[in-house]
């Protein structure tokens, strides 16, 4: 063979050798790579699906007291944020029109009574006479009409005595259930218009939160399901509470969706969206994403990481459900693995413990029962508290959203100022849901939502 063919047979097998690589090898390291381990394990998730948005009386939990004509206010008996105990006089109002049209309608039936005492009078001694022969037909058939007009006038005269009776007694407010005086507007000694807003009782034990959620999301939010309602703040006061209403309309302008624990304070309400039990769990701590690849590493008996893609479900806090992957028991790497090469030699360390105190308990994943107080509050509503770090999609308070109603028991009412208007114009009423502007719903979502 020539020297020109044995360097082409050589250049042949070099090119063979180039295009069939062995499998990838372990990458060697010099010295173990310091982690920290988790245990995958079973247990139940739930996914929260956090909102912003507003407290308001539940129906029947609201009520303003209104003078039902112009009137003097003659007395107001509570300030704001005293309890006020059913049956008790609020607010008294002088009326002088009120009372003189009550007078002139009591006179009008006194006139109509006697007037159809006379008549049935009239017609019994007509009655004795036509039988006698003395009183003619024509006569008796008068007294007759006579009588049927008395009774009709007093009927008449009967209604609109009790209608002035109903306005008059307007002018004495009382409180239609126990509740806290939210706000008032007027003191004693005010000239004020028929249904100019006085004083506003409100149940702190029945409230309801008027949310927004992100389109997307409504077909998650179902009546029933468990909420925790918190108050912003040092303290973040959370309550418990049940989702009661579902999202009423979307509104084209945002493409949003809008529907109906102090009154009128911005709250952040979290919304049991999904659970799901005896599922693998991992700390969120494990989960690698690059681009649309999402694993972990799984440390092997033999000290070696090595990187599993994954499918993920439900991420609820710091934990995440694994669909697939990884297998119960297995020991993921929750930190130190940033950089580190498929097959690494790893050295597992310990958490470092935190400071008594600095840490908040741990949500296990599972539902704990959440009491609730009477009427709309619920009662055995279900769902663990969310934890601060919750990775469910949360909606502004702006828009962007879809409502829902979600109630529970809440602290005293945060109190207005001033002399602005409540929301409600009427008595035991709601304001109207936050960002509908009347306008007529483009679409609506699933039926099972809100």
């Amino acid at each position: 063979m020539s020297a020109s063919r044995r360097g082409a047979a050589l250049a042949g097998i070099a090119l063979v050798a180039a295009c069939h690589k062995g499998p990838a090898e372990d990458v060697a390291t010099t010295a173990p790579v310091p982690v920290q381990v988790a245990e995958a394990h079973l247990g139940t998730i739930t996914e929260y699906l956090r909102v912003t948005g507003t407290v308001d009386p539940a129906p029947g939990a609201d009520w303003t007291a209104l003078p039902p004509d112009r009137a003097l206010v003659a007395e107001v008996r509570y300030a704001t944020g005293d309890m006020v105990r059913r049956g008790s006089v609020v607010v008294r109002f002088d009326a002088p029109p009120l009372r003189s049209d009550l007078a002139t309608r009591a006179g009008e039936l006194a006139s109509a009574r006697a007037r159809l005492e006379n008549a049935r009078k009239n017609h019994d001694r007509l009655a004795l006479l036509l039988e006698k022969g003395i009183a003619s037909r024509k006569e008796m058939e008068d007294a007759r009409k006579e009588l049927l007009d008395s009774e009709a006038a007093v009927r008449q005269s009967g209604q609109t005595h009790e209608a002035a009776a109903e306005l008059a007694a307007r002018a004495t407010a009382v409180a239609p259930f126990d509740g806290v005086v939210s706000q008032r507007w007027h003191n004693p000694g005010e000239i004020i218009d028929a249904n100019e807003h006085v004083l506003r009782l409100v149940d702190p034990r029945r409230l309801q939160v008027t949310a927004s959620v992100p389109v997307a999301d409504a077909s998650r939010v179902v009546i029933g399901r468990a909420a925790r309602v918190t108050v912003p703040g040092n303290d973040r006061v959370e309550r418990s509470g049940k989702v009661v209403g579902a999202p009423a309309f979307v509104d084209p302008a945002t493409g949003t969706v809008s529907g109906p624990l102090p009154v009128g304070a911005t709250v952040e309400a979290a919304i049991v969206a999904d659970q799901r039990s005896n599922v693998l769990i991992v700390p969120s701590g494990a989960i690698l994403r690059e681009e649309d690849k999402t694993s972990v590493f799984v440390v092997s008996s033999d000290s070696k990481a090595h990187r599993h893609a994954v499918v993920v479900g439900l991420t609820s806090g710091d934990e995440v459900q694994i669909v697939s992957g990884v297998r119960d028991g297995e020991k993921v790497v929750v930190k130190g693995h940033d950089e580190l090469p498929d097959g690494a030699v790893v050295t597992i360390e310990e958490a470092e413990a935190e400071p008594p105190g600095a840490a908040a308990p741990k949500e296990s994943g599972g539902e704990s029962a959440a009491g609730g107080g009477t009427a709309q509050p619920a009662a055995a509503a279900s769902g663990a508290a969310p934890p601060a770090t919750d990775r469910a999609r949360a909606a502004p308070s702006g828009a962007g959203d879809t409502g829902s109603g979600v109630s529970g028991s809440a602290p005293p009412v945060a109190t207005g100022a001033g002399t602005t208007r409540p929301p409600t114009g009427t008595t035991a009423s709601l304001p109207p849901p936050s960002g509908s502007s009347g306008s007529r719903p483009a679409a609506k979502p699933s039926p099972a939502t809100r």
